[in-house]
């Protein structure tokens, strides 16, 4: 017999969430933070969701049949309080980053937090889930040696499943929970939902290049794209390599610039009023931008150990900056501007 979700182990679920919240992601706590009641245990609940499937897909060691099935069993979960109850143990194999894997062994009380949503929040972050689940599971089984994207197109499609499904899910939630939409603006809004998703994970893969070649056996370069420039996957940190390798990943920045004005333009769709929701959006794109700028100067990403960061004095400056211009969208825009060429920092910020 499963454990009875009583109000207290509810409001226990619900603490741990948060408190695991920063562990886990310290740009998506920030953001989190802002949405209000049942939208924010909505979306709160559903990035754990994906974070667990995400730890499973990770795994270095796990075989990709083992990983495939325990995404099959983790799925489960959501329609079962029993499989969510056993799915703890069930994973106790399965490695990777310690607060990531802490959190899949807690994966029973984010199924409780889960189960206490609006059935039809409950409903929308189910079948986005899967949609990610089953994506990550073919993928696992398409590449068993270790991920290996070869055109732009598989790329896009394994960004849609990562990524895209999270854009599409908390723009579904923003209808169920947000200021009314009329038709033509969710039309619009939808039309750009997977490439704010996609943009976010493209500027991430980017400045991690290294990191993810190293620590989890992932190459998302496409191996197309680097023998057009007289390189390959296996030559992806060859210090030999780097001017052919710098020039493939140029087009991998030229796409996620292209992804990531189209996210900024459903950042600008919705509505002035929906303060909330704004400023869970401004915040990501922003560090994305400042990010993506970076990565244009540099090739540290394609370095063994080398990876991407912006100073903690412009994430702060970014985050004071873009919330005090979420009603604009006009000092949007100027702030942006800035951001895409130089660091935004007090002393460098525009009077």
């Amino acid at each position: 017999m499963p454990t009875p979700d009583t109000p207290t182990r509810v409001r226990d679920a619900e603490r741990y969430a948060r408190e695991v919240l920063p562990a886990v992601s310290r740009t998506f706590s920030l953001s989190v933070q802002v949405l209000p009641g049942a939208l924010g245990r909505a979306v709160l609940c559903a990035y754990l969701l994906c974070r667990i499937a995400d730890t499973v897909e990770d795994d270095g060691h796990a075989s990709p049949e083992r990983k495939a099935a325990l995404l099959g069993e983790f799925l489960a979960c959501l329609d079962s309080a029993d499989a969510a109850d056993a799915f703890p143990a069930q994973a106790a194999d399965i490695q990777g980053d310690v607060a990531h894997v802490g959190l899949l062994r807690h994966t029973d009380l984010v199924c409780v937090l889960f189960r206490s949503l609006p059935p039809r929040s409950r409903d929308r972050v189910a079948h986005w889930v899967r949609e990610m689940g089953r994506g990550m599971a073919s993928f696992v089984l398409r590449h068993p040696q270790g991920l290996r994207i070869q055109t732009l197109e598989e790329y896009r499609e394994y960004c849609y499943y990562v990524a895209g499904t999270v854009g599409c899910m908390v723009t579904e939630l923003w209808r169920e929970h947000g200021p009314a939409l009329s038709p033509p603006r969710y039309e619009a809004l939808w039309a750009r939902c997977t490439q704010f998703g996609e943009a976010l994970q493209t500027v991430n893969i980017l400045k991690d290049i290294a990191v993810d070649a190293e620590r989890e056996n992932a190459i998302y370069v496409p191996e197309q794209m680097l023998v057009a420039h007289g390189s390959s996957q296996a030559l992806l940190l060859d210090p030999e390599r780097v001017t052919e390798n710098r020039a493939a990943v140029g087009e991998f920045i030229a796409l996620a610039w292209t992804d990531l004005d189209v996210a900024f333009e459903y950042l600008l769709l919705l509505p002035r009023r929906a303060l909330a929701i704004r400023a869970f959006c401004v915040l990501p794109l922003l560090y994305a931008y400042a990010t993506l700028r970076e990565l244009t100067r540099t090739d540290a990403m394609l370095r063994p150990g080398g990876t991407v960061k912006i100073s903690r004095r412009e994430v702060k400056s970014l985050m004071i900056a873009g919330l005090g211009a979420l009603a604009s969208n006009a000092l949007l825009r100027r702030l942006v501007a800035v951001v895409r060429v130089r660091p935004f920092t007090p002393l460098a910020r525009e009077t």
